[in-house]
């Protein structure tokens, strides 16, 4: 089997997170973060054969500047012969994209038109690819979008309800995220628990700092909980999740809040960092609670609950239940929230056994139910880049 790489790319409007990954193994032979790009103490974080280094970058350094230190890297570790494409990861595809693309003067017109409804993270994502293409000219270059796995979701699930007019001509829909994490964990949790690919029912939920929650039907997205942007569903780190949308009117015309002012708080001022008055970072949030702090206390109870009940309101459209899946950063970690969430949810059976909830954590995958439970709950770590190196390496092929 010959040896092929490819390097994965996740631009965030100020950060850069990269991996060259064995497309046959799913081994990372170099993976990084470049971070507080556009600020004076930019830097680059890096792990190469085991050992971490940080070198910093030059200040205000932008993408391309960080694409280029990567570029040097990757010819310093001698990996660039071995590199068959550049696998992109992209927020927003609209209905454009079901899958992942080869990159092409019209897929990067598509993905610019969709900027609209992604403002924070097109641009960015843009951004990274044109800079590869410039660094990388001779490689295929990889889109790989957060949508693409919802673009299953029936109509019923995804519209809203508002004039159609706005749907059919400007794509006002929900249209979901983290796909490629939550299309990871289902496919990685059916292998585990031994179920069908063409008949089983899965309940996703991504919580870091952006969450969201994903009813699967026998591999196929059916609804989701983020919406047109990531700012729809269940509480995140500094997002409000649902709102009421008189909200936006009482505080523009009554308490003299702009309208760029609402956007920014709903998004960054929000969620847990709003409630707790504390931090975005849940660690902060659960050393607060363990020690009596009574915001970070109501700050954990109002994101469990109302997780809790995005949870229960999918086995609507799956009507049953094989296992509910832990993952993202705070899903993989928090043996905490874990429990408060099952406990909200013990009218349906779950056992929680404290002793795997605890075991479960730092990158370990593993039930967190009890034997005699109706219901399965579980860890998945997931792994957006293997997701990437494995389209853009198909694609590649193929090109």
């Amino acid at each position: 089997m010959s040896v092929q790489h490819v390097l994965v790319l996740n631009c965030g409007s100020s950060s850069l997170k990269f991996a060259v990954i064995d497309a046959n193994s799913g081994d990372e032979l170099l993976s990084g973060l470049a971070e507080r790009l556009h600020n004076d103490d930019a830097t680059l974080k890096y792990k190469f054969a085991g050992n971490k280094e940080q070198n910093a970058l030059a200040s205000g350094a932008d993408h391309k500047i960080a694409i280029d230190a990567l570029v040097a890297l990757i010819h310093q570790y001698d990996l660039a012969k071995n590199l068959i494409a550049v696998g992109h990861r992209v927020v927003h595809g609209g209905e454009q994209f079901t899958g992942s693309q080869v990159i092409t003067p019209d897929v990067l017109d598509a993905i610019t038109q969709t900027a609209q409804l992604a403002p924070l993270h097109n641009p960015a994502n843009l951004t990274g690819i044109k800079a590869a293409q410039t660094a990388f000219p001779k490689l295929v270059q990889v889109a790989v979008f957060d949508t693409a796995f919802h673009q299953s979701m029936p109509k019923h699930a995804f519209l809203y309800a508002l004039p159609y007019s706005l749907y059919r001509e400007h794509g006002v829909r929900r249209y979901g995220f983290h796909g490629t994490s939550h299309h990871y964990v289902s496919n990685q949790a059916v292998e585990d628990l031994g179920l069908a690919a063409d008949n089983h029912r899965l309940i996703t939920a991504h919580l870091g700092n952006g969450c969201s929650v994903c009813a699967i039907k026998n591999g196929a997205s059916v609804d989701t909980s983020m919406g047109l942007t990531p700012l729809e569903g269940v509480v995140m780190g500094t997002r409000s999740g649902d709102i009421d949308p008189g909200l936006f009117d009482y505080l523009t015309s009554q308490l003299g809040y702009s309208v760029a002012e609402v956007n920014t708080m709903l998004n960054q001022q929000s969620g847990l960092l709003g409630i707790s008055e504390l931090s975005n970072d849940c660690r902060t949030i659960e050393e607060a609670y363990l020690e009596g702090h009574e915001q970070a206390t109501l700050a954990l109870d109002i994101f469990c609950y109302r997780l809790a009940k995005q949870i229960a309101a999918y086995l609507v459209p799956l009507k049953g239940l094989d296992a509910l899946v832990f993952t993202g950063g705070i899903g993989e970690n928090s043996d905490i929230i874990r429990a408060k969430v099952l406990e909200h949810l013990s009218f349906l059976g779950w056992q929680l056994d404290e002793q795997r909830n605890l075991a479960a954590r730092f990158g370990k995958s593993g039930i967190i139910t009890s034997d005699t439970s109706p219901i399965t709950a579980m860890v998945v770590p997931t792994n957006e880049e293997w997701m990437i190196c494995q389209d853009a390496a198909r694609l590649a092929k193929g090109a």
